[in-house]
């Protein structure tokens, strides 16, 4: 019996995404799904949900919820990945909070920036202990990793370990709808090219039947009234020629352009949501227990399969059938402006042999560009973690365009600092 291993199971909406996948292939129903999570609350309430999508699918699969992780791992064939070390609280709140007092502001603050620096800080030393544990129970398993900072903890997975490591998003898979349905254009039957980093993807290519359709989207684009969520997206289109894959309001902070105490009137101008991880998250603990009767105590509960790449990896990967996918994988000469220590999402074939990644050659000049502006953050967060050298937060920091765009060196510095001693319980070797 296969075994799937999901980690930081008690993201129940999430576990009901990807397990709930897995419950309904018949290539998968009947697997070993294994839950760890350390909120032991949040873990039965996801093993009693998925118990009751599974008892109404069949009955196929085993659910167990460990509260051992290396038990939980071991004889693992894939592991998903999607934990959140340190929370929303104290964490999250720290990472938006201390740089407001240097005025440096954020909307997401989980990819990069300061934020994203020091999400990553705190997750890759947990990574590399599952890592561990899988070199030692499960050495053959794929690690598929849904966790932000995607691109950061990926990397940091394929440099320091010898597990075999995917980064999954769902930004590529949503981004020709997000583009195309509100300027009311058809999104079936089109071909579409997409590549460059996480959450800075490019729709290189959309076509229909060979025709371009670029001259129309821009047109469309001129032609619809603001304020709305992408003006972001589309101003980055405007000047630099293509539309990337992830959302405004995490645009908005992966570049100097947007979010600047100078020009306070750009928040308005281009519809940016300043602080909106951290309201996301309040509305959803206040929705929780609502949402928890609906998914936790419904016995009749039903699923439908999601969009999320995960159960059809599996799938692939188990009958041989191939399956193409946007991923997180090395640049193995992939993206040829790009450095080939960096990250980079492509196209990917998927089938009993694993992942393979395919060619893409060079990115116009101008992507690439923007594209190495974070990847710089992305190393340097990397070599920060692996080496616990604090001088590369400080480099990291520093070369990040928003806050280097807000603060100057001594701030940015300072504010390392100050974020550094308020974790220290999640990063006690930088104290």
């Amino acid at each position: 019996m296969r075994k799937i291993t999901f980690m930081g199971a008690g993201s129940t909406v999430f576990a009901k995404n990807i397990l709930g996948d897995c419950i309904l292939s018949p290539a998968l129903r009947d697997s070993h799904i294994a839950l760890y999570d350390i909120d032991q609350q949040r873990l039965k309430d996801s093993e009693m949900m998925l118990n009751n999508i599974n008892k109404n699918h069949g009955d196929y699969a085993e659910i167990v919820a460990y509260t051992d992780r290396k038990e939980a791992l071991r004889d693992a064939n894939y592991v998903i990945n999607a934990i959140q070390v340190g929370g929303y609280k104290p964490c999250t709140v720290t990472d938006f909070e201390i740089p407001k007092e240097y005025g440096l502001k954020q909307t997401i603050g989980d990819t990069l920036g300061i934020g994203g620096i020091f999400r990553a800080l705190r997750t890759i030393p947990v990574l590399l202990d599952f890592a561990k544990d899988m070199e030692e129970v499960c050495p053959d398993a794929w690690f598929l990793n849904y966790t932000n900072p995607m691109s950061i903890l990926t990397g940091a997975m394929l440099k320091a370990t010898e597990i075999k490591t995917v980064g999954l998003c769902h930004s590529v898979q949503k981004c020709v709808p997000e583009l195309l349905e509100p300027l009311g254009m058809d999104t079936e039957g089109l071909q579409s090219k997409i590549a460059g980093i996480n959450h800075m993807s490019w729709l290189l290519e959309i076509t229909d039947n060979g025709k371009d359709l670029y001259p129309e989207i821009k047109k469309r684009v001129l032609e619809r009234g603001a304020p709305h969520d992408d003006m972001v997206r589309y101003e980055i289109m405007k000047r630099f020629g293509y539309y990337v894959t992830e959302s405004s309001e995490h645009n908005a902070e992966y570049l100097p352009y947007f979010i600047k105490n100078n020009y306070p009137e750009l928040i308005e101008k281009f519809n940016i949501p300043l602080d909106e991880y951290p309201r996301r998250c309040e509305e959803q603990i206040k929705r929780w227990e609502t949402m928890r009767d609906e998914l936790v105590n419904n016995q009749d509960l039903e699923h439908e399969r999601s969009n999320e790449y995960g159960s059809y990896i599996i799938e692939a990967m188990e009958t041989g059938k191939p399956y193409k996918i946007g991923a997180n994988v090395l640049n193995t000469g992939l993206i040829t402006n790009l450095p080939s220590d960096a990250v980079v999402e492509v196209p990917c074939l998927v089938d009993k042999s694993g992942v393979t990644p395919c060619y893409v050659g060079e990115l116009p000049p101008q992507l690439a560009a923007l594209n190495r502006s974070n990847i710089n953050v992305h190393l340097l967060t990397i070599e920060a973690a692996l080496t616990q050298k604090k001088e590369y937060i400080y480099q990291a920091a520093m070369l990040d365009p928003h806050t280097s765009a807000e603060l100057s060196i001594d701030d940015i510095v300072a504010l390392c600092d100050d974020l550094i001693e308020a974790h220290s319980d999640w990063l006690p070797e930088f104290k």
